[in-house]
């Protein structure tokens, strides 16, 4: 079977970005061991949730091979003597809890296949190595000049993506890096353009985009190759890492957390604007920026994994602007992402939160300048500036690039349409979401406020209120009822009875409030 022949596929295009959260229910004591029930949940809808249950021992040997990130992780300790005490195993619970809420607000953790699988089995009990593996040898069968040296576990942080270091048959002292990956949930191309547009990227050339040796693809899947770069990516430099560890191991908890030198920062910052600009400029989305998608090579930064976005992958920082609304097109993620690219290089280390209140001391104020304009609380709030912007500030508009290389990168007009309709759709999908967590967080603060103590007294007070004016109104009606009684028995009047006049009901009508 040929590569471009699709194997079985039948499997669910998730947005592995969107954050999973586990509450601990209930926990339940067999024979000699406890089970706790956990409720987990994607993203904000409580209809999108399931129920799994855990042994104390299923979190112990996670947290074994989570070691690997060089982590701390608050992990209750194990106990022989007493563990089925009631006191005890409520103990634990709010220990495991807390475990849990641990690894899934790291946002590198929370993104590995290991939490992945222990907290949603179900969608990730494929064996996608394996899968790599079988789509790696259906395109040897077409292209026998190549060989698969060795895999490369784990280097990247997506789960549907796996790495094979290579070499060419008659020339085996050259490496090169095979990469293989699954579509995501947002590739809107048609098979044949996408086909196509992955087949273009070689002809790709850019002083900063790293060469594509070669790159193929079937209707589900995208194999590309290049060559092995032993000094890694602009990750590995700011992390002191071998570009062969694996991700947990390289970036979760760097030995010594120091920025780059300040002419590093604008030589860097300036080479990933110009290469920004010239894919905006060219209609290709990206998207996908962040420092382990920057190639170093010498003094150069070139961009990696352009094929991300025709694949319909979802960016690294997804969870952070999925929160802010105003940056809603691949534009603007691509300045916001440069944003984080930025912080790292200068701090070391990527921001707690976003968006960031303050900015640490740096080199230099045109660098924090920058930094405020892609992740502030106003900038978030606002909305990105553009890439020309970027590079007409203080910080990049003085640095000198010197290159001969030409860019070159020809899309036919029939690709260019078809790549402006899946940009579209991409962002459009993002606005969606975007809209559905506001509308969640404006609910949640609603019921917060209503739930809260305060609130709750403001309510008894006023119903206090309500209940003595009603009191004070019907003592009042009754006063009135007996005086008029006595006026018509005492007058003598031959004039027909006349009953009392009711007092006027309250106005049906409600006045909305606008949204």
């Amino acid at each position: 079977m040929a590569f471009m022949e699709k194997p079985p596929a039948g499997k669910v295009l998730l947005d592995d970005t969107v954050p999973l959260t586990a509450a601990i229910e209930a926990s339940q004591s067999l024979q000699s061991h406890t089970e706790y029930i956990i409720r987990v949940q994607r993203g904000i809808s409580a209809e999108n949730s399931w129920q799994i249950v855990r042994r104390y021992s299923d979190f112990d040997l996670l947290n074994n091979s989570l070691q690997i990130a060089g982590l701390s992780l608050p992990l209750p300790p194990k106990k022989l003597i007493g563990n089925m005490d009631r006191e005890f195993i409520a103990e634990r619970q709010k220990g495991l809890q807390n475990y849990l809420n641990v690894i899934t607000t790291n946002h590198i953790l929370s993104n590995c296949e290991l939490v992945k699988k222990f907290l949603d089995p179900n969608n990730y009990s494929a064996n996608y190595t394996e899968i790599a593996l079988q789509h790696v040898s259906m395109f040897f069968r077409s292209e026998p000049k190549w060989e698969v040296v060795e895999p490369l576990k784990d280097i990247g942080w997506r789960i549907r993506k796996k790495y094979f270091l290579m070499k060419i048959k008659n020339q085996p002292k050259e490496r090169l890096v095979l990469s293989w990956a699954d579509l995501g949930p947002d590739k809107y191309l048609s098979d044949k353009d996408f086909q196509c547009l992955i087949k273009l990227l070689p002809s790709c050339l850019h002083p900063y985009i790293y060469r594509v040796t070669f790159a193929t693809a079937n209707e589900s899947s995208a194999l590309l190759i290049r060559m092995f770069n032993e000094k890694g990516t602009l990750k590995d430099l700011i992390y002191k890492a071998k570009p062969k560890d694996p991700f947990l191991k390289k970036y979760c908890s760097p030995k010594k957390v120091q920025g780059l030198e300040l002419q590093q920062i604008k030589t860097y910052g300036r080479q990933v604007l110009e290469v920004l600009k010239f894919l905006h400029d060219k209609g290709f989305p990206y998207g996908h920026l962040h420092a382990s998608n920057v190639m170093l090579d010498g003094d150069t930064c070139r961009l990696l994994d352009l094929e991300n976005s025709l694949l319909g992958l979802p960016s690294f920082y997804r969870s952070y602007f999925s929160q802010f609304r105003k940056i809603n097109t691949l534009e603007s993620v691509d300045v916001h992402c440069f944003g984080h690219l930025l912080y790292e290089m200068t701090y070391g280390r990527p921001p707690d939160s976003v968006p960031v209140d303050s900015f640490p001391p740096a080199p230099s104020m045109a660098v924090v300048a920058v930094l405020e304009s892609t992740l502030s609380c106003e900038a978030c709030k606002n909305g990105m500036p553009t890439v020309s912007r970027l590079l007409q500030m203080p910080l990049f508009s003085d640095v000198l690039l010197t290159t001969s290389e030409k860019p070159q990168f020809k899309i036919p007009t029939k690709l260019k349409e078809a790549l402006r309709i899946a940009k579209e759709c991409i962002e459009k999908r993002l606005i969606e979401e975007q809209k559905q967590i506001h509308q969640h967080r404006r609910l949640t603060r609603a019921q917060s406020h209503h739930g809260s103590e305060e609130e709750r007294k403001k309510r008894k007070i006023l119903a206090r209120k309500k209940s003595k004016r009603s009191a004070v109104e019907n003592n009042e009606e009754h006063s009135a009822k007996y005086s008029n009684s006595n006026n018509s028995a005492g007058s003598g009047a031959s004039s027909p009875l006349t009953s009392p006049s009711s007092p006027t009901p309250p106005s049906t009508a409600v006045e909305h409030a606008p949204f």
